[in-house]
This record gives structure tokens, C-alpha cells and sequence, in this order.
């Protein structure tokens, strides 16, 4: 007979990612409970509302009793929740990854997770094609470049043209960008680090989808990736296939079969 084993899920953040992980989690049978944490009750409660699985919390409140916490809410929230989690030996999900440019921080987390035995889980979020950068890693990387166009809306501002809106390393991107630029720190954690990872990012008022495009070459020879995403319907400046991937992840840890890198 096969035993279904079950996990109690944390969130922190309800908004467009984070309502779209905890819809699809609702409906995993491996997920028995789901905690809900959000700056705005009003947001959580509105979420809970939506589940069979769901109780608002705090996180202090949910930590000693989840398996997994999500966080889909800011580079803030994973600083100020990160440590504490991966000290109780909880699997952390990191959707604000422009948060581990901070080398300290990154180190501070990995450090932690290695003496408690727990993991981060940085999902490739919009982009594709980090299965092969990671894969390419191995060895020698030449070059990685990151070209994201996005309509204006997408970045908050207005052009009439098509306007490049920042061309510099990841690093800076990151930090620049911080609520729209995370496939740069993804990127730049797969492959060559935030200061050899350059990134332009392009405005474009034709634009209907946001672009991403990765382009590296190395010993293992050359890697275009590009995908063109529609627009989280909860919020325009997120792409829907974070959302996707964030529950490819949730997925993959709950499965016992472990596809790619």
C-alpha cells in the first residue's frame, strides 16, 4: 500500500503569487494545511476565504508547525523572515530573489541552511533556460546577458518609443529594480554571479508581453532562451509564469520524482 505523506504549507504574502500558489496548493493532496501571512489582513483573510486548507497566521505563529514556507511578498520579508525559518530547519521558496545580491545575507542563509539541514528553493520564476545555465556552470561560462522588455505599465512609468531603461550588470539591476528585475538575481545565481551577469532592460510601448531573453556562450558552447509572458492577471507588472513556476516548485518538492538539474 502507498502512503500519501502529508505537509503543512506557510505563505507569506497574498498577493498576485502568492494567491495563485496557495489556489493551486489547495488542491494538492500532499498539502494537509495552509498557513497565510500578509502586511495586509485584509489581503489574507480575503485569500482564506478562497480555501478548504487555509488559516491566517503570523509567522511566528506558523513556524514551529510547517514543513515549507513560501514567501511571494518582498526583499524585506526575506530579511527579516529568511534566518529565522532556515533556523528551525523549515524549507524556505525565495520568489524575491533581488534580495540575495546581498552577498552577507546570501552567505548568512546558506550557512544556515546547511547547519540545520533545510533548503532555499529559488524557482526560475519567468524566464527559461536556467536548467542549461546551471548545466553550463560546471564548467567554463564565458558571457551571460539578460535582455528583458517589458511595456512601460510594467515598469510603472510612460514612453512613447521604445527606451532602454538600464544597461549595466545584475548587481545594479537588482537594486535599481528590485520589484521587477528578480529573473536577474535567478539568472545571475545559476550562472556567473551578479557582477559578470550583464542585464539590459528594455521599454517598449508596442510591447504586449514581457520578453525575457538569455544569451551565453562558454566550453559548453552557446544558449539563447527566450520566452514571451503574459501578464499575472492580479498584477501586470508580475508575468504569469512565476506564478507557474513557484508551483513547479511547491511540485517538485512534494513529488518523488525530481526532473532536471
Amino acid at each position: 500500500m502507498f502512503l500519501v505523506l502529508t505537509m503543512k504549507l506557510g505563505i507569506i504574502g497574498c498577493g498576485a503569487i502568492g494567491t495563485d500558489v496557495a489556489l493551486a496548493a489547495d488542491k494538492m493532496s500532499e498539502i494537509e494545511q495552509i498557513f497565510l501571512h500578509d502586511i495586509n489582513q485584509i489581503s489574507a483573510q480575503k485569500l482564506r476565504q478562497q480555501l478548504k486548507k487555509g488559516k491566517v497566521a503570523t509567522v511566528a505563529e506558523f513556524i514551529q508547525k510547517v514543513d515549507v514556507v513560501f514567501e511571494g511578498a518582498s526583499q524585506e520579508a526575506v530579511e527579516q523572515y529568511a534566518e529565522t525559518i532556515l533556523s528551525a530547519g523549515i524549507d524556505f521558496i525565495v520568489m524575491s530573489v533581488g534580495s540575495l545580491f546581498d552577498d552577507q545575507l546570501r552567505n548568512k542563509l546558506i550557512k544556515s541552511a546547511r547547519e540545520h539541514r533545510c533548503k532555499m528553493y529559488i524557482p526560475s520564476g519567468a524566464v527559461c533556460g536556467i536548467d542549461g545555465l546551471m548545466s553550463a556552470s560546471v564548467d567554463v561560462i564565458d558571457e551571460v546577458t539578460l535582455v528583458t522588455t517589458k511595456p512601460p505599465a510594467s515598469l510603472g512609468k510612460k514612453y512613447t518609443k521604445r527606451t532602454v531603461v538600464f544597461d549595466g550588470v545584475a548587481r545594479q539591476a537588482v537594486t535599481e529594480f528590485p520589484k521587477n528585475i528578480n529573473v536577474a538575481a535567478s539568472v545571475s545565481l545559476a550562472g556567473i554571479g551578479f557582477d559578470r551577469t550583464n542585464v539590459k532592460i528594455v521599454a517598449d510601448p508596442v510591447a504586449t508581453r514581457i520578453n525575457h531573453k538569455i544569451l551565453a556562450h562558454g566550453k559548453f558552447g552557446r544558449l539563447r532562451a527566450e520566452v514571451e509572458n503574459m501578464p499575472n492577471p492580479k498584477n501586470p507588472k508580475s508575468s504569469y509564469m512565476a506564478s507557474l513556476s513557484a508551483i513547479a516548485t511547491l511540485k517538485r518538492i512534494v513529488s518523488p520524482i525530481q526532473i532536471g538539474v
